[in-house]
């Protein structure tokens, strides 16, 4: 394949579920690369077979990341092609490889990512909720303590927050995002996402702690838990919006006055310019 350059780590996002996922260009740059590695071999090995991949391929997970990736460096160095896949998805997303990508990056070699599959974005664009801006926090910690410490460092953001979650642990981690961010907050659960058994459920945070207790099944199967950014209510009384103006005419104009208390307050800027001039009038 032409695409492919000398001595460059291709960074190959694969199915989360449906191998009907797998892109045409994932596929033609793991047949072309010289060594391919992998979280799991004996897990990518099923995948690889499937697509007719005959490119050998080396283990890089959590336990020997930073050997291997100095093994990598080598190669790479040596004008070889590696490509870098995960037990599924896009590599780096709660996944290893940061310390071969970071490596690489320091010894001037080409990285090139090949876009496909993320769970983390696949829940967010059929949840419902707010994806103009979000945060992702990976998973949470597996001891209740630690991780309601977590989320209680989170009340107040106001970012869509996203997590993974093992199924063992979903019904805790509701029962604790109950308790720090409130029964009414909404929230999603994303089960199997691409899979036969794709659940994506949204509603109150109590409601689907609720539903998750009474149906087994819920309990199966991995978990993006997705979770509404905080309400931070503006005091838009008459009051407060001509304090501000007060304090703003003192400096600015009319118009650039009532322009930042709209902006500010979220009232229209009529409403603000016409209560400016009245202000100002009376002096």
């Amino acid at each position: 394949m032409s695409e492919i350059n000398v001595a460059a780590l291709y960074i190959v996002a694969t199915p989360i579920g449906n191998l009907s996922d797998m892109s045409q260009r994932a596929i033609e740059t793991l047949q072309t690369v010289d060594v391919i590695a992998a979280e799991d071999t004996r897990h990518s090995g099923i995948l690889l077979q499937h697509f007719a991949i005959k490119t050998p391929s080396v283990s890089l997970h959590d336990h020997n990341e930073l050997q291997r990736s100095e093994l990598l460096l080598t190669r790479l160095q040596q004008g070889e092609s590696v490509a870098l896949i995960s037990d599924a998805g896009t590599p780096l997303i709660s996944d290893p490889g940061y310390k071969l990508v970071s490596l690489v990056r320091e010894h001037g070699i080409k990285v090139i990512p090949i876009p496909g599959s993320c769970a983390v974005i696949a829940a967010l664009s059929a949840s419902g909720l707010a994806s103009d801006r979000f945060t992702f926090e990976g998973f949470l910690p597996p001891k209740q303590g630690a991780r309601q410490q977590t989320l209680q460092a989170l009340v107040d953001e106001n970012r869509t927050m996203i997590f993974y979650d093992a199924p063992r642990r979903i019904e805790g981690t509701l029962a604790d995002m109950v308790e720090s961010f409130g029964g009414e907050r909404k929230a999603c659960i994303a089960r199997e996402v691409t899979k036969l058994h794709e659940t994506i459920t949204t509603k109150p945070l109590n409601e689907l702690l609720a539903w998750v207790a009474d149906d087994s099944n819920q309990l199966k199967g991995e978990c993006v838990v997705l979770v509404e950014g905080a309400k931070h209510h503006k005091d838009s009384s008459e009051t407060e919006i001509n304090r501000v103006l007060a304090l703003l005419l003192k400096e600015l104009p009319v118009k650039k006055a009532a322009a930042i208390t709209s902006s500010l307050l979220e009232v229209s800027k009529n409403t603000a310019y016409d209560m400016a001039l009245k202000l100002q009038n009376k002096d």
